[in-house]
C-alpha cells in the first residue's frame, strides 16, 4: 500500500462507504413519508419501497453491467455514477409523487451497482492478496462507521423534514472529483480476461443461504423504524441512533468471524447466527420501554456482522480464483434480492397482525425452531455414524 497514493486508498475507502450508505440514509424518514403521502393507497408498501427498490436493480444488474463497465472504462464509469448518484439520490429533495420518487430510487439502485463493481474490481487491480486483505480489513471499518454516520445524520434531519434526510446523497458530487483526479485505470492483457462462470450446485446452495440471511437481516431497517418511532413515539434521531448502534455492532460481529472460524465450521456459524437473530427479535416482541432497544439492537447487528462476512467468506470458498469476480456478481444478486423482498415477504403478515411486536415474536419463534430442527439433525446423523 505504501505505493499507493493516500489520497488514491482515501478515495477508494470513500467509494466504498457510498455503497453502504446508498439505503441507511433514509431508513427513518420512512415514517415521516408515510404521513406525508397518507392519502395514497398503500402507502406503508411504497415507503419501505423506497429502501428496497434500489436493491432490486443492483440484483437485477450486478451480473451483467460489469460487462458494460469492462468496455466503458471504470474511471469513466464511476465518474458518471456518481453524478447521477448524487442526481437521483436527492431526488426526494424536490420530487413530490410517490411515483416519481420510486422511479428514481431505481435508477439510483444503476448507479450504486456501479458504485460497487467498480471499488471492488479497482481493489483488485491495485493489491496483491495479503495487502487486499489488510485493505478490506479498514475498508470493512470505514463502511461500518459511515453508516453509524449516515443513519444518525438521516434521524437528526429527519426531525426537521422528511426531504432533507436525500441532501446526504449529494455528497456523490464531492466525491466526483477525487475520482476523476486519484483513481486510474490497471490494464491486463485479454488472454487474463476471465471465461463465463458455470455455477455448480454447492456454491448455489450458499447464494440461497445468503439470500435467506439477508431476506430475514433486513427487517431491522425496514420495520424496526417504524415500531420505535409510531408505537413509542421515539424522534427520528433517537431511532437514528438506535439503528446506529446496530450498524456499529456489526462491525464487531464481523470482526468476531475470523476467530470463530477457527473453531467451527461455516454451516455451524450460520447457525450461531440464527441463533443470535433468533434472540435478538424475541426481545423486540416483548420490549415495553423503547430504550430497551439499546439491548436488542447490539445483538441483532452483532449477529448480522458475524453472518454476512460467514457467507461471503463461504462463497469464496466455493469457487476458484479464475471464476472469484463473476461469481461474487451472483453472490451480489443473491444478497440484494434478499433486501429488496423483505418488505414484499412480511408486510402481508404484518398486516394481518394486531401488534407489530407480534410479528417480531412470531420471526424469532420461527428462527428458534430451525435452530432445534438443526440440532436434532445433527445429533441423529452423529447416532446413526
Amino acid at each position: 500500500m505504501n505505493n499507493i497514493p493516500k489520497l488514491t486508498l482515501l478515495t477508494l475507502l470513500l467509494l466504498a462507504m457510498t455503497t453502504s450508505m446508498s439505503n441507511v440514509a433514509i431508513v427513518t424518514m420512512l415514517p415521516h413519508l408515510k404521513n406525508y403521502f397518507n392519502d395514497v393507497a398503500n402507502i406503508e408498501f411504497y415507503s419501505r419501497l423506497m429502501l428496497t427498490l434500489p436493491s432490486l436493480v443492483i440484483a437485477l444488474l450486478a451480473p451483467i453491467l460489469g460487462h458494460f463497465i469492462f468496455k466503458f472504462g471504470k474511471k469513466k464509469s464511476v465518474v458518471l455514477a456518481l453524478f447521477f448518484f448524487s442526481l437521483f439520490g436527492s431526488a426526494g429533495l424536490y420530487l413530490d409523487s410517490i411515483e416519481s420518487l420510486l422511479i428514481s430510487r431505481a435508477f439510483f439502485g444503476v448507479s450504486v451497482a456501479t458504485l460497487m463493481i467498480v471499488s471492488t474490481s479497482l481493489v483488485g487491480d491495485y493489491f496483491k492478496e495479503k495487502e487486499r486483505h489488510k485493505f478490506m480489513g479498514y475498508q470493512s471499518a470505514f463502511m461500518a462507521f459511515g453508516g453509524v454516520f449516515f443513519v444518525m445524520g438521516g434521524g437528526f434531519l429527519s426531525d426537521i423534514s422528511w426531504r432533507f434526510p436525500f441532501a446526504i446523497y449529494l455528497m456523490g458530487l464531492i466525491l466526483l472529483p477525487l475520482a476523476f483526479y486519484n483513481l486510474k485505470e490497471v490494464k491486463f492483457d485479454d488472454d487474463k480476461i476471465e471465461q463465463p462462470v458455470h455455477i455448480s450446485s454447492n456454491i448455489l446452495f450458499v447464494y440461497f443461504l445468503a439470500f435467506v440471511f439477508m431476506l430475514i437481516f433486513y427487517i431491522l431497517p425496514t420495520q424496526i423504524p417504524f415500531l420505535i418511532i409510531e408505537k413509542f413515539n421515539a424522534s427520528g434521531s433517537l431511532a437514528g441512533t438506535i439503528i446506529a448502534v446496530a450498524f456499529f455492532c456489526n462491525a464487531l460481529g464481523a470482526i468476531t468471524f475470523a476467530k470463530l472460524k477457527h473453531r467451527f465450521t461455516y454451516s455451524t456459524i450460520y447457525l450461531i447466527g440464527i441463533f443470535l437473530m433468533a434472540i435478538g427479535f424475541s426481545l423486540v416482541g416483548v420490549i415495553n420501554n423503547v430504550y430497551l432497544f439499546f439491548i436488542s439492537s447490539p445483538i441483532l447487528g452483532f449477529a448480522g456482522g458475524i453472518m454476512m462476512t460467514n457467507v461471503t467468506a463461504w462463497m469464496l470458498s466455493k469457487t476458484s480464483v479464475e471464476k472469484r469476480v463473476k461469481s461474487s456478481g451472483y453472490y451480489t444478486s443473491a444478497i440484494f434480492l434478499g433486501q429488496f423482498l423483505s418488505p414484499v415477504v412480511f408486510h402481508p403478515i404484518i398486516e394481518k397482525l394486531s401488534d407489530i411486536q407480534d410479528f417480531f415474536s412470531l420471526i424469532g419463534s420461527f428462527l428458534f425452531i430451525i435452530i432445534f430442527i438443526s440440532v436434532l439433525k445433527y445429533f441423529y446423523q452423529a447416532y446413526k455414524s
